[in-house]
């Protein structure tokens, strides 16, 4: 039976190309083999940047066998002059990262030597994947050739879309596109009918290379369909650990030592491992002593040689003391659950292939996965070209956030102070303060107030001072006495200083005692063991306290509610799964070698204390990642946030002071998915630019919330959202604020010397340090989030005025005899209230969500602002701006504030009314107000309730015929009353 599927090689376009043809130029086309087929693209000529947007369909013999087959794309420059050609770069491509038709994206591949000696650098932009709608037609390949250069000389609307399309190239910007876009046209489709048959036409569908477009769609969340092992019925046992990402192959090769190696006056050896154009390098040791321990690891998509070699060289030479090479066929494979494999003894060969003197080896080589042990410590064949110094760098890391504690520090009374200034004649009165400094944080209390029943050097002040100190503690609490002795200058009279690791801790509410303390009197003179004439004190109470939780993120959308004190923890009710496959069209964040824009991307994802960081991808814009992380889950109400992020540690010149540049960053919300069900999406990366909203790639995550217990979950509902202590001793939300600043502060502070390091600027915008500045586009997004809730009400309002008006007559006689009902029949108000809700809740699960929530461009107010908005947003604090720019935005706040206070006015001069009703301001109105209410109270006394309420209806239902179009005497009496708005200046 013939194979229905084709494998479609749809080649996008290359950048960057090598200049061959002598003019500075070079006229490029692709050449692709697969399975003794060879299909070539049009030439374009001229072009370092070409894009062909063609598709090269091939026969396939038998689709499982397409993992192990590889896929060679050459590029080649035409040589006016003769027939020849000059070669410009190879690609080869495994079968095992053929995708299928409708989830294929473009990948960007570098173009790699044919030897040592060739000159070549550039990129090429491929799809792959298995189609089952091209069909095949016969011709022979010098009718292609004709057909090809036909279609190039009638392909106006190709060449229009290639010059549009350069300019992006030029800036180093090259993206995929959306693949929905209409803007572009139909690429060149070549088939195959037999070996070395092609067929050249006109195809359908789009693809290349290009901008994307502002399109509604271009925000939304995509689902995906990666081949990961989590949902499936059946999978295998290799897929148990790592079942949320999809399975990476590796060579992993491990270099232990070497002995009996024979180098002039002892010199340093170094080990290499070849494999293709690739090779890793080992770090110096002494030829006495060669011990490694180094591992390597090869992307198996990458593997371009059928053997491995690995040689011992003497440093800073090319020549070898003596190698060993692996046949790639005869290397096994290892599943995580087995035991590592032994390193082995092997016997170096010298030039001459003996083995006799050379010395020996000992090192293991398998084929493994991520899941593998060896994976994060290893050296990645895509790292070749990182220096020294930003390998560390590279690598993940799971990080731990110190635990937080709040310092409460009661600052109460102050005995026998003497005043600052004692030479100075003048009598004057002490303006007594204290000022309390833990690490780099200070605080101050307000300067004592003057007291009858006290003594000028007695002050108290009974404030209470929160600090944020990590653990192990190690810092120190130093509490100063300050008098004021001038306009900004505080000189100190007497300090304490305090180990904070001796505080009493605390788990609830209940006050620790406290403590008075001598306060030194002597400091900074040579007077050391001086006795003062006054024993100076000072009156504080100290205390550790674990019963709040440290907040270092916004309460909105935090991933951790726990206390601090372990003891108060509940046991965990699930457990959060993510797996982060990897990133499309990501945008290029710099320049790097001349080669026009790149990406170092990784991710950093925080949930709780537990910081995950992948490896950094070097130098790619649609990374693959697919590592697999795991958290405890406390409370399902929390958020997890993932951010993707640029690695510029990876450049030399920037290793030490560069800063990682921002991608964007996703949030889930774990009550917003379902227990036990993977989630696979495809997450836009938007950011607020200057120029406005960008969408800087899209990020590829599945996601798994698992919760054993059902039950527990449903009990978290009805539990505290906070810790007790946090409604027992409430702090103020500026404190809250403050507090979070400062823990912030500290984790970034301890993140910042792990290593890797994550960066003061990651942990920043992970923890959304910034959200508390002023923004007149979250200003406008919270007032129509505003808008939009009370809506309800007002669509409500509407609704009951169109009954009133009997616009639908039906719907009004209706309404009438049911308020009848519940007038007569009180007891089933509320059983139909809670019927109706319950009801309305049933019929709109059919319209739930399908897909977790996701950034909206739309609900941030972001894809309608004016310029000068976003630059006032991306402004400093104080200004840069100019003052002319700064008066401008003043008047802008002006004139919203004043409606603001119109509104504001408004509502207090309604509230007036009401109070006037009393206050016999107008005796007349609280005259009237008082006799009505006599004979109201008289009225309800002596008529049943009932017959009010229906009376009341009819009232206020009846026709409009027989109602005025003058207000009520009710309103009109109470716009009458008078308010507070005549006495304001």
């Amino acid at each position: 039976m013939k194979n229905k599927e084709k494998l479609v090689v749809e080649v996008v376009a290359a950048h960057n190309l090598m200049p061959k043809d002598g003019e500075g130029s070079s006229s490029p086309f692709v050449e692709v083999e697969f399975e003794n087929q060879t299909l070539r693209t049009q030439v374009k000529y001229k072009d370092l940047n070409p894009i062909w947007n063609e598709k090269l369909v091939f026969h396939l013999n038998d689709v499982a066998h397409l993992p192990y087959r590889t896929i060679e794309v050459n590029v080649f420059n035409e040589r006016k002059s003769s027939n020849g050609r000059n070669f410009l770069g190879k690609v080869r491509v495994s079968g095992s990262t053929v995708a299928k038709e409708g989830e294929e994206i473009v990948q960007l591949y570098t173009l790699d030597k044919r030897s040592l000696f060739s000159h070549i650098r550039g990129e090429i932009s491929l799809k792959l994947y298995l189609s089952t709608k091209e069909e095949a037609k016969e011709e022979t390949v010098s009718s292609v050739s004709k057909k090809i250069r036909k279609l190039q000389k009638q392909s106006t609307a190709v060449e229009l879309t290639k010059e549009n399309l350069q300019k992006q190239h030029n800036q180093g910007d090259p993206k995929p596109v959306d693949s929905n876009s209409g803007e572009f046209i139909k690429p060149v489709v070549i088939t195959t009918a037999a070996a070395g048959s092609v067929n050249g036409r006109s195809g359908g569908g789009s693809g290349g290379m290009g901008s994307y477009s502002n399109g509604p769609g271009e925000f939304s969340l995509k689902e995906t369909n990666p081949h990961i092992g989590g949902r499936l019925l059946h999978k295998d046992k290799t897929s148990s650990t790592y079942d949320l990402v999809e399975k990476m192959q590796y060579l992993y090769v491990r270099i232990v030592k070497a002995r009996d190696i024979s180098v002039f006056c002892g010199g340093e050896v170094i080990a290499e491992v070849k494999l293709g154009n690739y090779r890793g390098i080992t770090k110096r040791v002494g030829s006495n002593n060669a011990e490694w321990g180094q591992i390597f690891a090869f992307s198996k998509d990458c593997i371009q040689s059928s053997m491995v070699e690995i040689f011992v060289k003497e440093k800073d030479k090319e020549e070898f003391l003596g190698r060993v090479w692996f046949d790639l066929n005869e290397i096994p494979s290892r599943v995580p659950p087995d035991s590592q494999l032994a390193p082995q003894w092997y016997r170096l060969e010298d030039k001459k292939g003996e083995k006799a003197k050379t010395g020996e080896l000992m090192l293991s080589i398998w084929f493994g996965t991520q899941a593998d042990e060896a994976f994060a410590e290893s050296w990645h064949s895509k790292a070749a070209n990182v220096h020294f110094d930003g390998l560390c760098s590279i690598k993940s890391k799971v990080y731990l956030s110190p635990k937080l504690w709040y310092l409460r520090v009661s600052v109460l009374e102050a005995q026998d102070i003497v005043p600052g200034e004692k030479g100075s004649s003048m009598v004057r009165y002490p303006e007594l303060s204290a000022r309390v400094q833990v690490g780099n944080q200070v605080l101050k209390t307000r300067i004592s107030p003057a007291s009858t029943t006290r003594s000028l050097s007695n002050p108290i002040w009974n404030e209470d001072l929160m600090f944020v100190v990590p653990e192990p503690v190690e810092d120190y609490l130093l509490v100063c006495v300050e008098d004021r002795v001038g306009p900004g200058r505080d000189e100190v009279v007497g300090r304490v200083l305090l180990p904070v690791n001796s505080v009493e801790r605390r788990f609830d509410e209940r006050p620790v005692n406290s403590r008075w303390f001598n306060l030194d009197m002597n400091f900074g003179t040579s007077e050391t063991n001086s006795v003062s004439r006054f024993g100076s004190k000072v009156h504080l109470r100290v205390s550790l306290d674990g019963g709040y939780h440290v907040f270092d993120e916004s309460i909105m959308y935090s991933s951790d509610v726990r206390p601090t004190a372990k003891q108060l923890w509940r046991p965990h009710i699930g457990v959060l799964e993510v797996g982060i496959l990897g990133a499309a069209g990501l945008m290029p964040m710099k320049i790097k070698d001349g080669k026009g824009g790149c990406t170092d991307a990784y991710c950093v994802a925080k949930y709780g204390q537990k910081w995950i960081r992948t490896r950094t991808v070097v130098d790619s814009l649609s990374p693959k990642w697919n590592e697999q992380y795991t958290w405890e889950v406390f409370d399902p109400c929390t958020v997890i946030t993932v951010g993707v992020f640029d690695n510029y540690r990876v450049e030399k010149h920037t290793a030490n002071g560069g800063r990682d540049s921002r991608i964007g960053k996703v949030r889930i919300r774990l009550s917003t998915l379902k227990c036990d069900r993977v989630y696979t999406h495809s997450y836009p990366l938007l950011m607020l630019h200057p120029s406005g909203v960008k969408k800087m790639g899209e990020l590829h995550l599945a996601v798994r919330f698992s919760c054993p217990n059902m039950a527990n979950v449903l009990c978290m509902y009805a539990k505290p959202l906070l810790p007790k202590m946090h409604y027992a001793c409430p702090l103020s939300v500026n404190q809250l604020e403050s507090l979070r600043y400062q823990a912030m502060t500290v984790v970034a502070a301890r993140l910042s010397r792990a290593e890797p390091p994550l960066g003061r600027e990651v942990i920043e915008y992970m923890l959304d340090h910034d959200s508390h500045m002023w923004s007149m586009r979250r200003s406008k997004a919270n007032f129509f989030r505003l808008m939009n809730v009370l809506s309800v009400i007002v669509a409500t309002s509407r609704w009951v005025e169109s009954i009133r008006n009997w616009q639908k007559p039906i719907f009004s006689t209706l309404l009438l005899l049911v308020f009848l009902l519940l007038v007569v029949m009180p007891e089933l108000i509320i059983p139909m209230i809670l019927l109706y809700m319950a009801f309305l809740g049933i019929w709109r699960y059919r319209s739930r969500p399908r897909h977790p929530p996701h950034m909206d461009t739309r609900l941030s107010y972001a894809d309608s602002l004016f310029p000068d908005e976003l630059d006032e947003e991306f402004d400093s604090l104080p200004t840069s701006r100019s003052p002319e720019v700064v008066r401008m935005r003043y008047d802008r706040l002006r004139s919203v504030a004043g409606r603001i206070q119109t509104v504001v006015g408004d509502m207090a001069a309604q509230g007036e009314r009401f109070h006037s009703l009393m206050s016999w301001r107008d005796p007349r109105a609280t005259f009237l107000f008082v006799v009505l209410c006599l004979i109201a109270a008289i009225g309800f006394y002596a008529v049943p309730i009932k017959v009010v309420v229906a009376l009341w209806g009819l009232y206020v239902f009846r026709p409009p015929r027989f109602r005025g179009r003058l207000p009520a005497p009710a309103l009109s009496f109470f716009r009458r009353l008078p308010t507070k708005t005549d006495s304001l200046l």
